[in-house]
């Protein structure tokens, strides 16, 4: 049993950067979070300044021990835990990135991959890497870059820059960054759960696949080396607020939720309610591919083992259409606030939200979709616009869940979830009457970072096997469906409708305009 007391958990995020730490009992001891700034060029266009990212990691790693009064020595190991498919490009001489990190909901790339996809589809690739051909991966980013910033091409193919999705940024620079450490260059690596979000990685030889990175012009030399999820990653460099801590693990955001809610065993789900959702299923040690617009990605590899895949749905706009209604139509003064103001209401009164802004994503991917409002009357107000914000993203979710259960032939029982909205009663509620099923909600929301914690720690020996993580998933809170079958199934059709009057909206000129 280790001496230390402690693991910490960077989690970086789409809106934010944290350092948790926890204890042995899978507590959290303390914490720092840092904001960062959400940057729009251009319609469509979503990026974050890498330099700010990596500024507010050290920050947050600071102010984490410090709250917490907790020293170096108490910290038994780190696990990095981050926004996918969001994409960074950088000198490895200099450090510098050579343009701001293109984030994961970022659509630009939209006619690169019509480009890509040819007269087979966007499916052309789907066995080999379990990802459709679209804007959310992170291998047309990288080309994207390479294509328009200048001499970023001919720099990348003398081989002087480096790519890498959030946590290859963040790992290059805790071990040293452009100056190295102790002697030896930074750590360029990745683990095969980010790498199975970038639509270059073979999904089952969990290689680089060459063939691919040359259809797209990205030169071999940028990519990072596939480690498994739980390993050696080096330990952080010489300077800094966790010198010499071994980094024990890298999850990807979503796989760590599935770590942090004890989803080890083949048939278990989770959703998290963040930015976006992303609900996952853990389909075990062979991959399954979907027939009902889902994505197949690697959910966890521990060093020595077979990897575990999942089947995965993802949605663009969760709680991003919280800080939406607050931010730019100024309806709420706070996200915490709709709930209330939902609830001033009985019911939508007809009005229905689809949150198109960067197209819908699974399971229709469809990329000519845009946010509409629909079945507006005068007896609608701002309490029914909070009310179908709210709804909508029970209704995303009931459509990924759908085409879930259609792929895997396995009836979903009960719903684990985590994130910020789950605090949201009236939405969880909703949720468990929409699905049908029985909604579990844990002591512990954010198991992001839980799961990256976990699973550090069981690397590094600081707890001793799965059953123990699974033990401290904690507590959780049902929700028990309440409405009757024939209305639910009514109010489900009227959101289908809305989303039908979503569609073929973007880049649609030859439009039939006769009434």
């Amino acid at each position: 049993m280790t001496t230390k007391k402690y693991v910490a958990a960077i989690d970086q995020g789409t809106t934010s950067t944290r350092c948790i730490i926890f204890d042995h009992n899978g507590e959290q001891a303390a914490v720092g979070q840092l904001e960062h700034e959400q940057i729009f060029p251009e319609k469509g266009w979503v990026e974050h300044d890498p330099e700010e990212i990596w500024s507010n990691t050290r920050r947050a790693v600071g102010e984490a021990l410090a709250n917490g009064d907790i020293t170096v020595e108490d910290i038994d190991s780190v696990g990095i835990t981050n926004q996918r498919e969001t994409t960074v490009v950088w000198d490895k001489n200099t450090g510098k990135p050579v343009y701001n990190a293109i984030v994961w909901q970022d659509t630009r790339t939209t006619a690169i991959c019509k480009e890509l996809s040819g007269e087979e589809g966007p499916e052309k690739w789907r066995r080999r890497t379990g990802l459709i051909i679209n804007s959310y991966p992170a291998g047309p980013k990288v080309k994207w870059i390479l294509d328009n910033v200048e001499g970023a091409r001919e720099r990348a193919e003398a081989g002087e820059l480096l790519f890498g999705t959030i946590d290859t940024w963040l790992l290059w620079n805790l071990t040293g960054g452009a100056e190295g450490d102790a002697g030896r260059e930074a750590l360029h690596a990745t683990d095969v759960t980010n790498a199975s979000r970038t639509l270059l990685m073979d999904i089952e030889k969990l290689e680089w696949d060459e063939e691919l990175c040359k259809e797209m012009g990205i030169p071999m030399s940028m990519l990072p080396e596939i480690r498994p999820s739980l390993g050696d990653f080096r330990t952080v460099r010489e300077r800094g607020s966790l010198s010499g801590v071994p980094i024990r693990a890298i999850l990807g955001d979503q796989q760590a939720a599935m770590f942090g809610q004890g989803c080890f065993r083949a048939g278990s789900a989770k959703n998290t309610y963040g930015t976006g959702l992303f609900l996952l299923l853990n389909t075990g040690t062979t991959p399954k591919f979907s027939e009902n617009g889902l994505l197949t990605t690697v959910c966890f590899q521990r060093e020595g083992e077979r990897p575990v895949y999942a089947l995965e749905g993802s949605v663009s706009m969760g709680g991003s259409l919280v800080q939406w209604l607050r931010d730019n139509l100024q309806i709420i003064p706070n996200s915490a606030s709709i709930e209330n103001l939902a609830r001033e209401v009985k019911d939508n009164g007809g009005v229905y939200i689809v949150p198109a802004f960067s197209g819908l994503f699974a399971p229709y991917w469809r990329a000519d979709a845009r946010g509409v409002i629909v079945g507006l009357t005068r007896f609608a107000n701002r309490k029914h616009l909070a009310r179908a914000v709210l709804e909508s993203t029970a209704y995303q979710t009931r459509d990924v869940a759908d085409a879930m259960v259609a792929d895997s032939g396995v009836e979903i029982t009960e719903l684990r979830v985590d994130g910020g909205m789950t605090m949201n009663e009236l939405l969880m509620q909703f949720q468990a009457d929409i699905l049908g099923v029985e909604v579990h909600r844990p002591k512990n929301i954010e198991t992001t970072a839980t799961g990256a914690a976990f699973a550090a720690g069981l690397d590094h020996g600081f707890w001793e096997d799965l059953s123990v993580l699974g033990s401290q998933a904690g507590d959780m809170k049902v929700y028990k469906p309440k409405r009757e079958e024939e209305e639910v199934e009514a109010l489900y059709r009227d959101w289908k409708r809305a989303i039908k009057r979503s569609l073929e909206w973007e880049d649609n000129e030859d439009e039939d305009l006769s009434f």
